[in-house]
């Protein structure tokens, strides 16, 4: 490791961010460190100070553009370039208060967050009257908001969410101090409404608060929306005794796009929609979009004095900058652009889930989702290289736009090489029946 002037360490050739070490839950646990220095008086000396940084900053990139290539198991959509709006990155754009109220702050871009808003109810099937929303800081934003709301309309009523919900509900069950019922789920993540109606008729004195998921996190999983809510009546809960949350990170904005997918639009009597924007959209940094009906959001909303505004959000300012790029995605795409994106990662979803089993290996592919669950590596190495995401027997990959047929084909090469390695002691591989079920599950014993 080479030294500069004796103060500074250059990151290393061999610099890997994705080497771990054994997780201790009672500490902090670092890949590596770099250190951050104050600077010098001396001139000269700072001339070096900013060699060594931009050198970081140089082999920093080498390792982003390295590990992008090996990007599968989480739904982040790498394929975007907004060198457009590099002139903007000079500005502190910040976002207070209400996105529909003009404020005393003026460095703001509200009206792009509008735009964006406002494209996702006409997506989502609410007049811009009728709904109130704003850009987020991601998929658990959208959900800690849209739990809340369903809270502060039903101070008692009970949180219901399949028990393969985003851990992020139930947080907010844990931070609004909510009763939670986790609900089973069918072989393929679906929320299992036998199960829901048993637990509704336990509870039957209280109002429902449901946290319905548009494709769950490890198994793109979608509820079906029209059971639950046909449940609900069924149960003996109207209208005006339940709120519905739709979680929607990854696939809200895919579904609409997909012949014969279940709908979810406000004609139908939900209450919010969250969805992520640096997940199918692609953003450089996390955010997302929350849309609630105007007539909820009153429960939220507080008048802040010094902005000349109102505040019903859950962080108060926001990133201005967001807005910005998902506007400029979506002017740029259009509903006709992501209808093709959507179409090609099913279609290379597909692809992936039988090349698998041609290889034979358990998988498998809900109809409408782009997650394609397989039997977990043995070599939690290989995990890492591929950035895989694993939950106990099974590993998901999910195929984004920037997903391509070679990078998949790269990917089943190392995986059958490996796996050939794994089990040539004559060890069998893992039997993922309990996951995915007999039809999808092709170890020894249900091959």
């Amino acid at each position: 490791m080479a030294i500069l002037n004796d103060k500074f360490e250059i990151l290393p050739d061999e610099f890997d961010p994705t080497v771990t070490n054994e997780m201790a839950i009672d500490r902090n646990v670092h890949t590596t460190s770099l250190t951050v220095t104050e600077p010098e008086v001396n001139e000269e000396f700072t001339g070096d100070k900013e060699a060594y940084m931009a050198s970081v900053l140089a082999r920093y990139q080498k390792t982003l553009v390295e590990r992008t290539k090996y990007h599968l198991g989480y739904p982040f959509n790498l394929d975007f370039d907004y060198g457009a709006l590099g002139q903007l990155q000079q500005f502190s754009i910040n976002n207070y208060g209400d996105p529909f109220i003009e404020s005393n702050y003026g460095v703001h871009s509200r009206p792009f967050e509008v735009g964006v808003l406002d494209w996702f109810a006409r997506l989502w099937e609410i007049e811009r009257n009728d709904y109130w929303g704003y850009i987020t800081n991601g998929g658990t934003e959208g959900n800690l908001h849209g739990i809340l709301v369903g809270r502060e309309i039903f101070t008692d009523g009970v949180l219901y969410a399949s028990c393969e919900s985003h851990y992020s509900v139930f947080k907010a069950a844990r931070m609004y101090r909510m009763v939670c019922e986790k609900v089973n789920t069918l072989i393929s993540g679906e929320i299992d409404c036998v199960d829901l109606r048993q637990k509704l008729l336990a509870n039957k004195d209280k109002p429902a608060i449901l946290n319905v998921n548009i494709g769950t996190t490890v198994k793109g999983a979608v509820d079906d929306l029209d059971f639950v809510i046909k449940t609900l009546h069924e149960c003996g809960f109207s209208n005006d005794r339940f709120y519905i949350h739709c979680d929607g990170a990854l696939f809200g904005l895919m579904m609409p796009f997909i012949k014969h997918a279940p709908k979810v639009t406000f004609n139908k009597p939900i209450g919010s929609v969250s969805v992520s924007g640096h997940k199918f959209v692609g953003c450089p940094m996390p955010c997302g979009v929350q849309i609630t009906r105007m007539e909820h959001i009153k429960v939220l909303s507080n008048n802040i004095e010094y902005q000349a505004s109102r505040d019903a959000t859950i962080m108060g300012n926001r990133n201005g900058h967001a807005p910005l790029f998902l506007w400029y995605t979506l002017s740029k795409k259009g509903y006709k652009g992501f209808q093709k994106e959507v179409q090609d990662c099913q279609i290379n979803a597909h692809y992936l889930k039988d090349r698998l089993r041609e290889a034979g290996i358990s998988a498998m592919l809900n109809e409408i989702s782009s997650t394609v669950v397989f039997e977990r590596p043995k070599d939690e190495e290989f995990v890492r290289r591929w950035q895989l995401a694993c939950e106990g027997a099974i590993a998901h990959v999910v195929v984004m736009p920037n997903v391509t047929i070679e990078k998949l084909n790269n990917f089943l090469k190392d995986l059958v090489e490996h796996r050939s390695v794994w089990y040539a002691d004559g060890s069998q591989p893992p039997c993922i029946v309990t996951s995915v079920g007999t039809h999808n599950c092709i170890c020894p014993a249900h091959k």
